[in-house]
């Protein structure tokens, strides 16, 4: 959430900043509540200093064995006009509390205003690939080369859902075995967190509670839920603790299945695995000192685009436009790889800075010295990557004549061929 101690010191600008991504906002009423808030706790106080002063009294009284009754009926009425005050307190406290959870993060300066028409390509790495013959979809080569089982996962799970099957389970498993390497090549720690999630997570993530009907519930369970993304759970690793100085940057990537309700429109572009209800990927996140922010999300999108490269895959890196931003991060740059037969890029990895907006929610702090103040750490993830596009996007672009597919040349040992002929 944001600091609302920056709201009050600089109103405008913080508000011209969230009218990029938000048609409206009111900051003065949340201003009136947190000062209205604050009198009244002062209020409190007071009056719980003067009736400790008449218990002192009472006491005092009491030993002496004489009248008290004229004080305890003071300290009464200050007890019922505290308890009045308390009210009023846990009243603006709950109302603040959710005005500022439905506030998103501030977008950084260099984030244009709007929606997808602004995203801004940043960078782009090799070409479109052409073919010499009619090249074919995903969803056809998966089938010639029997990789991917579409009607019977259907069977097993609905719309949204397929088996990997044979070369195409050990492709997708090669995938994360060489994102892993890398990552662990590249001083990351290695987390494998639960999959069913409680809700103080999702609400430290920043999911909720605005997302919170987009994820699926446990049935008879406090509000457990399966986890959308390993973001979600490892964002909490360090929730209401304070780290050391020299424990900055923790870098941790983790590997899980991803389970998300919603999954798009199933139009003929949305088909096979470009959306689905489950999917796996891998997902780095930084927690880091304020001053290393930006080069944090600099050095994620580094080790994101460096597995792409490795791969052979033309894609592009956008800058996404404010409103396209999920709202927990201030920044976000999405690498999009090139489907050909949709003649779309499709985002398979989004880098991004929540700065401290992720921290505050889970309390997440530092202490440069133990004689210092505690500071909010900052927080970055990208993903490391997600394979349901990347999946196809290997198989289109790297498309033979013959039908047959090449495989990159960091999978081939893995997969034990150069190729993946049909069947």
């Amino acid at each position: 959430m944001i600091d609302i101690e920056r709201i009050i010191g600089d109103k405008e600008a913080i508000r011209t900043a969230l009218l990029k991504r938000v048609d409206s906002v009111d900051l003065d009423t949340i201003i009136k509540w947190h000062e209205s808030r604050k009198t009244i706790i002062k209020q409190a106080e007071e009056l719980k200093s003067r009736r400790n002063s008449l218990s002192k009294e009472i006491g005092e009284l009491k030993r002496q064995k004489a009248e008290s009754l004229s004080l305890e009926n003071k300290v009464k009425e200050l007890n019922n006009d505290i308890s009045k005050l308390e009210i009023e307190i846990n009243s603006l406290s709950e109302k603040i509390k959710e005005f500022m959870d439905s506030l998103p993060n501030i977008p950084d300066d260099d984030v244009l205003p709007g929606g997808k028409e602004n995203n801004k390509v940043t960078n782009t790495f090799g070409s479109k690939p052409s073919f010499d013959f009619p090249f074919k979809d995903h969803i056809e080569l998966s089938k010639k080369l029997g990789l991917i089982d579409y009607e019977r996962g259907v069977k097993l799970g609905g719309n949204g859902y397929w088996i990997y099957t044979n070369k195409g389970a050990l492709l997708e498993w090669a995938l994360l075995n060489y994102f892993i390497s890398e990552h662990i090549k590249n001083g990351y720690q290695f987390i494998l967190p639960p999959h069913i999630l409680n809700y103080e997570c999702g609400y430290v993530a920043g999911q909720f509670p605005k997302f919170e009907d987009e994820v699926y519930y446990i049935k008879d369970s406090n509000r457990n839920f399966l986890l959308p993304t390993a973001e979600t759970a490892i964002i909490n690793i360090h929730r209401d603790e304070i780290l050391s100085l020299n424990e900055l940057p923790v870098k941790y990537f983790s590997y899980t299945p991803c389970y998300r309700k919603e999954a798009g429109s199933y139009r003929k572009e949305e088909r096979g695995m470009i959306r689905g209800h489950q999917f796996n990927k891998i997902e780095m996140f930084h927690l880091t000192h304020p001053d290393q922010s930006e080069n944090a999300l600099k050095l994620l999108l580094g080790q994101a685009e460096s597995i792409v490269q490795n791969l052979g895959l033309h894609y592009q890196v956008s800058m996404l436009a404010a409103k396209d931003v999920s709202s927990t991060m201030c920044k976000t740059l999405d690498i999009e790889i090139w489907l050909p037969s949709m003649e779309q890029y499709k985002e398979v990895s989004s880098v991004s800075n929540a700065r401290d907006f992720q921290a505050r929610r889970g309390n997440i702090r530092f202490k440069e010295s133990s004689k210092s103040k505690t500071q909010f750490v900052h927080t970055l993830n990208g993903s490391g990557l997600a394979t349901s596009r990347l999946f196809p996007a290997i198989l289109e672009q790297n498309q033979q004549k013959d039908g047959s597919v090449k495989i990159p040349k960091p999978l081939q040992n893995l997969l034990g061929a150069e190729f993946l002929f049909p069947i």
